[in-house]
Order: structure tokens, then C-alpha cells, then sequence
């Protein structure tokens, strides 16, 4: 049996399924009345990961947690718990691309990010179960640091 040729390309570093139209009205519309300071009372200011940061500012392993959803596949879990978990961050050109995990690795999504300075502006996909997907909107505040929303809660990465 031989397998059709797809020609599938692939934006994305990881190989994954790539996040549709990151850059949708729904994404531009959650931008356009979406702001994080990154200030110092922010829930992401405080330390809560530690991995260490490779000499590129961004790219490399970082840790991430995200909140605002109740994940079915976890007992006991609600919209205020933390999901934790590690991700990857990639950069080609203007875009990012965070790929991370939760539920101890069985869970997984993927952003795709368009860099406007220090803000990023795109869309997450459940890897796990890509029915759901999301605007979100980051701010790289440091090395060590990007805050970051969607429209039910937070999806935070720390070094």
C-alpha cells in the first residue's frame, strides 16, 4: 500500500499540530482590550520555577502553569487550581512558539505567537484535545519571566 504524499508544511519547531489562523479577529479582538504590567504584584512575580536559563534570552526550557479552567481528565480539579508543567519555548523569526505540558506530561498545548517588542500576541491549542483553542495574549517581562492570558485565566511561564 502506498501512502499519498500530503504535502503538509509545518510552522511550528516541535513537529506538533500547528495552532490555526494564531492570528484570527478573535486573537486581534482579545489583543486590542488585553494589557499585563508585569509589575511586581502580579501573580507571576513571584518566583515559583527553577530552571536555569540558557545564554539565549528566550528560547530553551522553561516551566509553565496555566488556571482559569477545570481540566475534566484531573480528580478534583477547578478553575482556580494551578495546572504546572514544563514547556519549551521557540523562536523563528517574529513568532514564538511555546509547546508545554500538565498533568505529569499527559497533557499537552502548544501557543503561537506573534512578538510586538516585549508583547506577544496569538493563540493556544490543546494538543491533547485541539477542539479547544484560545487567544492569548503574553508580556516577556525578563529572561526568567512572561506573563501571560487568555480569556478565562491565566498561562504563565517562569525560569
Amino acid at each position: 500500500m502506498q501512502q499519498a504524499n500530503t504535502n503538509i508544511i509545518i510552522r511550528n519547531p516541535f513537529g506538533t499540530m500547528d495552532v490555526p489562523a494564531p492570528d484570527d479577529r478573535e486573537v486581534m479582538d482579545y489583543a486590542a482590550t488585553t494589557s499585563l504590567a508585569g509589575g511586581a504584584g502580579d501573580v507571576n512575580a513571584t518566583t515559583w520555577a527553577s530552571i536555569a536559563a540558557p545564554s539565549d534570552p528566550l528560547e530553551g526550557t522553561w516551566a509553565s502553569r496555566w488556571n482559569g479552567g477545570a481540566d475534566p481528565t484531573i480528580a478534583g480539579d477547578t478553575p482556580e487550581r494551578w495546572k504546572e508543567g514544563r514547556a519549551e519555548v521557540r523562536v523563528i523569526g517574529e513568532r514564538l512558539y511555546l509547546r508545554f505540558d500538565w498533568d505529569h506530561g499527559r497533557r499537552h498545548g502548544l501557543i503561537d505567537a506573534a512578538r510586538e517588542g516585549t508583547r506577544l500576541v496569538g493563540k493556544y491549542i490543546n494538543l491533547t484535545n485541539p477542539a479547544i483553542m484560545r487567544p492569548w495574549v503574553g508580556l516577556v517581562v525578563d529572561e526568567a519571566r512572561i506573563d501571560g492570558c487568555f480569556p478565562n485565566g491565566r498561562l504563565d511561564f517562569r525560569r
